[in-house]
Parts: structure tokens; sequence; C-alpha cells
């Protein structure tokens, strides 16, 4: 795809070099012209100096040629005028990066949907981290109340060797928890299925209602008992 991003600061930056690694087109604009050298030199990609919010620069990045336009401007007001550039240049996919939540409304009445807010990414990762020691990367989903989160399933535990069947069928597994991915390392991402087994080492993408989440994590997590409920290896091989 053809992509835009305005605002090449750290966070705009790292965006246009990784779209750009996985084999999109990425064309930057930025005011700070030794930004815009560095990102056309180390990272090969076209860097335009202008500021965005004008018209004229945005011809010159050739916008309406993009599949999308992503506003990462320091100030709301800045990324709400690109937006609406963009709109009317022609781009259907337009998101924007927003500082202060009293802009929702307003990019809501420009018709801006993809609004990627901060404030919410960050709260989300840092208090389901305090409230939850386990959890390493997590984000909220839609208005907060569930999340999506990555758990490592330690040796020892309960969830260790079981399928994602059994483990769903635990009785002290949530009824809102699902299983989105599994990451085995040097193995790749892989889809779930019933029959997938959870080794030790396993990281587990997870979507859970909040209230839910340390209930998800102690069903995965704790360490095996007698009475656990886990899958063995019978006397005759059998599972």
């Amino acid at each position: 795809m053809k992509i835009l991003i305005v605002g090449a600061g750290r966070a705009g930056l790292e965006v246009a070099i990784q779209l750009s690694r996985i084999g999109h087109a990425v064309t930057i604009v930025d005011t700070d012209a030794s930004v815009t050298r560095r990102a056309s030199e180390q990272f090969g990609l076209v860097a335009i100096v202008g500021d965005a919010t004008t018209a004229e620069v945005l011809d010159d990045a050739a916008i309406g040629q993009m599949d999308i336009v992503v506003a990462m401007l320091r100030r709301d007001a800045d990324n709400l005028a690109v937006s609406l550039l963009a709109r009317a240049a022609g781009v259907e996919r337009v998101m924007v990066r927003m500082r202060d939540n009293a802009y929702r409304p307003v990019y809501a009445n420009a018709g801006i949907d993809r609004v990627l807010s901060e404030t919410d990414l960050i709260t989300g990762a840092v208090t389901t981290a305090i409230e939850h020691d386990a959890i390493r990367h997590a984000m909220l989903i839609g208005d907060g109340a569930a999340i999506a989160f990555e758990l490592t399933i330690p040796a020892g535990s309960v969830g260790a060797g079981c399928t994602v069947m059994e483990l769903v069928a635990r009785p002290d597994f949530p009824k809102s928890g699902v299983f989105a991915a599994l990451y085995r390392e040097g193995g790749g991402v892989e889809a779930p299925r019933g029959s997938s087994v959870v080794d030790a080492g396993t990281t587990v993408l997870l979507v859970a209602q909040r209230e839910d989440v340390s209930y998800a994590i102690t069903a995965l997590t704790a360490p095996a008992t007698r009475g656990s409920v886990t899958r063995a290896i019978g006397p005759t091989g059998g599972a």
C-alpha cells in the first residue's frame, strides 16, 4: 500500500520504518529537515520537508495517490487539518494520533473514526501491568471493558501441556476468555484450535473481560497439583 505519515517524531518514524520493512511504500512529511534527511539516507524513505497542514505540501507528497494517510503531529488541531485535507483529496482511509481526548467528538464530527489515543493505550498497558505482574503486553478493547493481553505459560503450571479445548473447559477458566493466538519461540504465530497443545514456554494472546483477567491468569499459570486438570501421558502412552 501507499502510505503517507505526517509527523516523523520518534513514534511516527518508527511506524514508517516498520511499514517500509514489511513492503509498503511509505512517504513521510515533517518540518524538521534533519529528521527527513535521516529518514531518507538511513532508511530509504521518501521524505518531504514542509508544513503538512498546507495543501501545497500535501500535494507535493502526492496525497491523492495514497491508500492511507496517518496524521501523527504534536497538536490535535494540526492532525485535524491534515485529516480534512486528506479527505478532500479523496483518501478513504485516514488515521490520527489523538493527544487530547477532548478532540474525540471533534474527529467524530469530521468523519474521522480511526482515532488512536495515546492516553488510552498507555492507560490500558500501565494499569494492566500494575494489576497483573504476569502480563507483559496488554491493550484495551472497545470501551475498555475487555483487555487483550499476552501471557507466557510457565513450566509446572496447570496450563502447561494442555490443549486449548481442555483449558477452556476448566471450571475456573472464565467464560469471557478467548484464545486469539499462540506464539512458540522459534516457531512463529499460529491460530489456536481446540486440539492445539499449549506447551510450557508458549506465549498466548488472550482476550477477556477486565474483571475476568485475573481468573484467566490463575487458570493457566497456577502451579499444578495432584488434583489439577492437566493433560498427562498414561501408562500405555495414550493422552
